[in-house]
C-alpha cells in the first residue's frame, strides 16, 4: 500500500506535457495541442466562481467552444469524451451560446499544472470544460467534464441507439418520456442501460438488473442524492446529485423511466 502511495505522489508531481485535443465534426478531423490552444486567437482568462469539479473558485486560460465549433448547427448532437471512458451527451446549440451560460474549453498550461482533484487525485486537465453563469441554461454537473480527449458530432442518442427508448405509444409529454430525456442529460454520461450508450466508467443500468428491482423503497433516491449516505466508499466516483441538479419532481421522472425500462429489457 505504501508503495502505492508512494508512486501516486511522484506521478503527481511530474511535470505536465503538452496533450492533443481532437474534434470530429463531420466535415474531417482536426487536433489541436496545449500550445495552439493557449495562444489562439480568442483564449482569454476567465474566472469560475464556483467550478463544480474542484467545489471552489478556480482562474484559467480558456477559449470560448463557438470558436472551436465554428459551422456546427445549433440542433447539432455533440459528445465529449473524457479519457477515463465518461462521455457526457450535449446538444450543440448550448455549447454555442455567446451570451447567458457560455461554455469554455480550459486549457492546462504544463508550466503552470492544475492542482489535483482530490488528495491522491490528478487535476482536471489537460482540457477542461467548464461554465460561465451556468445557471443560466441549467447546466449540469455532467455538462462539465474534465480530461477531455475528444470532441464528436454524432446522430441523437435517440437515433444511435434505440434500446434506451420507452415505449413509442407513450405521449411525448408523458413523465417516462421526460424522465428518458433528464436520463440522458445527468446518467448518460457514465452508464449505459440494456448494453446502449458510449461510458465505459459506471455500470449498465438494466442488464442483467434494474437499481428498481433491488433498492428497497425510497434508498434508491437516498443513494442518488448522495451515494456516500447509504454505502461509504473512499473510492467511488459517483457525485451526490442535489435538488439543484434534480428537483425532487424530475429525480421521480428519472426513477419512472428507470422502473419502465425494467420492462423493456434487450439483451446486449
Amino acid at each position: 500500500m505504501r508503495s502505492l502511495t508512494m508512486l501516486a505522489a511522484i506521478l503527481l508531481a511530474l511535470p505536465v506535457q503538452a496533450a492533443q485535443l481532437t474534434f470530429d465534426l463531420g466535415t474531417g478531423s482536426r487536433t489541436w495541442d496545449t500550445a495552439q490552444l493557449l495562444h489562439h486567437p480568442q483564449a482569454r482568462d476567465i474566472d469560475i466562481p464556483d467550478d463544480v469539479s474542484y467545489k471552489r473558485a478556480m482562474h484559467y486560460r480558456a477559449v470560448p467552444m463557438a470558436a472551436l465549433l465554428e459551422g456546427v448547427a445549433a440542433d447539432a448532437h455533440l459528445q465529449a469524451e473524457a479519457s477515463d471512458g465518461f462521455a457526457a451527451q450535449m446538444p450543440a446549440g448550448s455549447l454555442l451560446q455567446t451570451t447567458g451560460a457560455q461554455a469554455w474549453l480550459a486549457v492546462e498550461d504544463p508550466a503552470h499544472p492544475w492542482p489535483g482533484l482530490g488528495k491522491g487525485k490528478p487535476g482536471a486537465g489537460p482540457f477542461y470544460l467548464v461554465w460561465t453563469n451556468p445557471a443560466a441554461s441549467h447546466i449540469s454537473p455532467e455538462q462539465w467534464p474534465y480530461a477531455v480527449a475528444r470532441f464528436r458530432l454524432l446522430a441523437s442518442v435517440a437515433e444511435r441507439f434505440p434500446a434506451l427508448l420507452p415505449d413509442p405509444k407513450l405521449a411525448t409529454d408523458d413523465p417516462v418520456n421526460k424522465g428518458f430525456a433528464l436520463f440522458q442529460k445527468n446518467c448518460l454520461a457514465c452508464h449505459r442501460l440494456n448494453g446502449a450508450g458510449d461510458a465505459q466508467l459506471g455500470p449498465d443500468l438494466n442488464i442483467p438488473h434494474n437499481p428498481t428491482e433491488y433498492f428497497a423503497a425510497d434508498y434508491l433516491k437516498l443513494y442518488i442524492r448522495n451515494p456516500q449516505n447509504l454505502r461509504q466508499w473512499p473510492q467511488a466516483k459517483m457525485p451526490a446529485i442535489t435538488q439543484q441538479v434534480l428537483s425532487d419532481e424530475e429525480l421521480n421522472q428519472v426513477l419512472g423511466y428507470l422502473k419502465h425500462m425494467a420492462g423493456r429489457k434487450i439483451a446486449p
